[in-house]
């Protein structure tokens, strides 16, 4: 008789139970407001929607912020022999020119994140606030000719932007902010035509939730003829489309005011920096059915499939 092998117990690890609790604690939200407000209320313009990435396709901080980092790095390398001082005070101050506009669009970003989000990317956003003070310190030691001096506070200047990118990093990958929300939606979806309600329970100009293999659309009866089917959650947070506001031919999300086209999902306005994925539609015996729209190429190779299938078939 064997004895049962003793198993310890599967715990999480201590940074990730604190950034647990870094998400839930409000305590900081009065603030977080307060600083969204101030963001939301910069004269950005269209530069705000640049800034967020939409031309992109995706969020234009983690692009901005590989100066700032790679020049920081380069000079801590440089640090590490002698004689290399006046060199590496250059590159950190090219870092330092550089994340000014990555510190912009990651507020921009950031006003617009859920609450548990921001509750993280404040700490982000101190934490790089903190390198950056540590820098502009070491660049003033260093054209004093205290280079010793400057050479430590460059390392713990490169301490705090390593704090603060593993903050980033649990923000994109773990709370999946400035990710598509969208971008499951053609993978799930089955291919061909879907019955989805009576042309009927589709009041004209409105716009009413429904689903297709548990993915929840939007319909949109433009006139009783043309009917307009987007993914329904929206691709900058998830927000619902369907209680968002329809006027000149585009949806509004409500929760954070992204603005698409019901045509072909195109996002006319940022926050979201995807499209929504499309559907065509048709109506069938006074019902609506739709098909998720693909790109010319998925189109061609779906009817590629479909023909080898059949001539496997008449074979």
């Amino acid at each position: 008789m064997s004895a049962t092998p003793h198993r310890r117990p599967v715990r999480q690890n201590r940074a990730l139970r604190m950034l647990d609790r870094l998400e839930g604690d409000p305590r900081a939200d009065r603030l977080i407001d307060t600083m969204r407000s101030a963001v939301r209320a910069l004269p950005l313009g269209p530069g705000r929607d640049a800034l967020h990435g939409r031309w992109l396709g995706h969020p234009v901080h983690p692009l901005l912020v590989q100066v700032p980092i790679g020049t920081w790095m380069s000079a801590a390398v440089l640090d590490l022999r002698p004689g290399r001082s006046r060199e590496a005070g250059l590159l950190i101050g090219v870092g330092l020119a550089a994340a000014v506009p990555a510190a912009l669009a990651g507020a921009v970003d950031w006003a617009d994140l859920h609450s548990r989000q921001a509750r993280v990317g404040l700490v982000h956003a101190l934490s790089n606030a903190a390198s950056l003070g540590l820098y502009a310190a070491s660049l003033t030691c260093r054209a004093k000719g205290r280079h010793a001096a400057g050479r430590t506070l460059g390392f713990l200047g490169l301490t705090a932007v390593g704090f603060g990118g593993a903050l980033g990093g649990h923000l994109a990958y773990r709370q999946a902010a400035g990710a598509n929300h969208a971008e499951e939606v053609p993978q799930v979806v089955r291919e061909g035509w879907h019955r989805i309600g009576a042309v009927d329970e589709f009041p004209p100009g409105e716009p009413v939730r429904r689903s297709v293999d548990d993915v929840p659309l939007l319909v949109v009866n433009e006139d009783g003829t043309t009917v307009h089917v987007l993914a329904e959650r929206c691709s900058h947070l998830a927000g619902p489309l369907a209680e968002g506001t329809v006027a000149d031919g585009c949806v509004e999300c409500p929760w954070h005011g992204s603005v698409f086209r019901l045509s072909d999902g195109l996002n006319v306005r940022g926050p979201a920096t995807a499209p929504q994925p499309a559907f065509d539609s048709r109506i069938v015996d006074g019902h609506v059915e739709v098909r998720l729209r693909r790109d010319d190429r998925e189109a061609l190779a779906a009817r590629d499939r479909d023909a080898r299938v059949t001539g496997s078939a008449g074979e």
